[in-house]
């Protein structure tokens, strides 16, 4: 008994409509400069991140003296 395969068409599709394409507006090059908010909180964020690292920089150095004082004494 060999069966056979019903093929099934489709006919709702519709075909795509074309649209036409649109002049892009220019965009800044890249390299460029500008202040913008997120320059002003990575500048602030920062700032943040310079000022804990000295301070963790500072504690380690008044550790560091504090332990030579006291092995060389």
């Amino acid at each position: 008994m060999a069966t056979t395969k019903k093929v099934k068409t489709h006919k709702g599709h519709k075909k795509a409509q074309l649209k036409s394409f649109k002049v892009s507006k220019e965009t800044a090059p890249f390299v460029s400069f500008r202040v913008t908010d997120q320059t002003v909180y990575w500048s602030i964020l920062l700032i943040l991140v310079l000022a804990l690292a000295l301070w963790i920089l500072q504690i380690q150095i008044n550790i560091n003296d504090m332990l030579n004082n006291i092995h060389y004494t």
